[in-house]
């Protein structure tokens, strides 16, 4: 066994059970981890200077195979169930072994980082990679220390990370050959059976989303967030395809970050380093600080190649899946806040994409409100891409991040209510998705809109103009808008069969209202009474 790179005084893997390994790298830079992926025939560079890899068979995360160690320090705390599946710590313990059986003789890359921008919370994170590029990822997206920092580094968690280690389910307990397992007495994550980046930084997600809130009184968010030239701090919920990356990206203001911050007493802060983009059909001309943001240093995962080409991206191209990733660090955003904190909010966006066309394009919550659609953190998507599927489909995911949350959804939402009502927050819901129909009926809501109807709200402009309340969604709908048509503001005046939007929106109401049946009995009575009310039963 040989060592390579920066490797922290007294630092030893034989800790965690690492030994008789391969040639071991540590702290290696960006540069040599693309040269290292290439040299290997795990990558290639692209036309922009950026890495291109293929996760293989997974193109994303997968959420039956995330479990999470039922002890003594979990039992009473963790919201078990289907986001949480509990695992026998013994079923850890033996998975932790085959895998250290596996790495025996194989490279390692390992990278040490932390997470929180705040460094009241900072977690000090050594990731294990099997694949270089792997450890290129958590240089992406965890906060980077000064290589003064790496001498003396002391990881508070540990990750390891070994793709081609299968697990057996008969022998392990898991569903099928990948996973994703956290223990939170031994402070360690094992992943194993795919090569998803996302999810080391979802694993590190899930460890703050349980620790800062109970031991810190911090509400962890699954959000981005930007602050403006005046110092005020805006934050942005939603799901996937929400555009919660986009609409974070503006020109006037600086980037907090785009996915994960902590709200303390203090405000705002980013918990990683970097940036996880979706770029299926990324353009120069929808998304410019991406666009320039994909270069030397960043990893592109699963993306296709032009006609031809072994280097020119094609980002139109589906072919391997549409979950295309790009992960690269905050640097890489021209625009970015150091360090990446900002004060308490003065505004909040709850995005969705409403493939319905049911919810207004912008609209205004109340404190109750605003719980209630944290709750349901709801979105539209749809169903499929294949000729003839043209329905949308409901998705409902708890404080627009349910796979990550290890403690009730209440606890979040309870959270979130409180810092609102304190710090006098104005909370937005915004519907990203169609006006004037269904998807295959209506159109998108085009993104210039959009940004404009942010821009009013975040310059006080929304403050003094006239409210219409939604008879079914109880929300308040501005009835103008700088440069943007009043027509669009009242989604039900885009509706061409008026009583067609009725029934959608009471569909779509009743919906909710199921959804809301797992949260009913823990919710309070403010929260309830912000429950849409369908006028007829669907």
């Amino acid at each position: 066994m040989n060592e390579f790179g920066l490797k922290p005084k007294n630092a030893d893997l034989s800790k965690i059970g690492l030994v008789n390994l391969g040639d071991i790298y540590w702290n290696l830079e960006p540069a040599e981890l693309v040269e290292h992926t290439i040299v290997n025939g795990q990558g290639v560079l692209a036309d922009s200077g950026a890495l291109a890899v293929d996760t293989g068979e997974f193109t994303g995360r997968s959420p039956k195979d995330k479990f999470c160690v039922k002890d003594n320090t979990t039992e009473g705390t963790v919201w078990w169930g289907d986001v949480n599946i509990p695992m026998d710590p013994a079923a850890f313990e033996r998975l932790r072994e085959r895998m250290a059986a596996y790495m025996m003789g194989r490279e390692a890359y390992v990278h040490d980082a932390h997470a929180c921008a705040d460094l009241a919370f900072k977690l000090n994170i050594r990731l294990v990679a099997e694949l270089p590029w792997g450890a290129l990822f958590g240089s992406n997206m965890f906060l980077r220390p000064k290589r003064s920092e790496l001498e003396g580094f002391a990881p508070d968690w540990h990750i390891l990370c070994a793709p081609g280690f299968m697990a057996d389910p008969k022998i392990d307990g898991t569903r099928q050959h990948n996973f994703a397992a956290l223990d939170f007495s031994r402070k360690m994550i094992l992943i194993g059976g795919t090569a998803y980046t996302g999810e080391i930084k979802k694993g590190i997600f899930s460890v703050l989303n349980y620790i800062l809130p109970q031991n810190h009184d911090v509400l962890s968010m699954h959000c981005s967030a930007n602050i403006g030239k005046g110092g005020d701090t805006a934050v942005f919920f939603g799901l996937s395809g929400t555009g919660k990356t986009t609409l974070s990206a503006d020109p006037d203001r600086q980037l907090i970050g785009d996915d994960e911050h902590g709200w303390s007493n203090n405000g705002v802060f980013n918990f990683e380093g970097g940036c996880y983009a979706k770029c299926i059909d990324l353009s120069a001309e929808k998304e410019p600080d991406i666009w320039a943001a994909v270069k030397f240093g960043a990893l592109l995962e699963n993306v296709g190649f032009g006609e031809g080409s072994e280097s020119k991206v094609d980002f139109s191209d589906k072919s391997k899946t549409e979950n295309t990733r790009v992960s690269y660090p905050i640097e890489h955003i021209a625009n970015h806040a150091v360090p990446s904190m900002g004060g308490h909010p003065r505004n909040i966006f709850f995005l969705t994409c409403d493939a319905y066309g049911v919810l207004p394009p912008i609209s205004k919550l109340d404190a109750g409100q605003a719980m209630y659609w944290f709750l349901s953190g709801y979105t539209a998507k749809v169903a499929g891409t294949e000729a003839g599927i043209t329905e949308p489909k409901t998705v409902f995911s708890a404080c627009f991040g349910a796979p990550f949350l290890p403690l009730h959804p209440t606890k979040y939402a309870d959270m979130l209510g409180e810092r609102m009502k304190k710090h006098n927050v104005h909370v937005w819901l915004v519907n990203t998705g169609w006006s004037g129909g269904a998807y295959g009926t209506g159109e998108r809501m085009k993104l210039k809109f959009t940004r404009a109807m942010i821009t009013a709200a975040l310059n006080g402009e929304l403050d003094k103009v006239a409210y219409a309340h939604h008879p079914v969604f109880g929300v308040n709908m501005p009835a103008s808008c700088p440069n943007v048509p009043a027509e669009i503001l009242d989604p039900r005046n885009t509706w061409k069969d008026k009583a067609a939007y009725d029934a959608q929106a009471d569909k779509l109401a009743a919906a909710f209202q199921a959804n809301f049946n797992k949260y009913r009995d823990s919710a309070s009575a403010e929260i309830i009474q912000a429950e849409p009310k369908a006028r007829v039963s669907a």
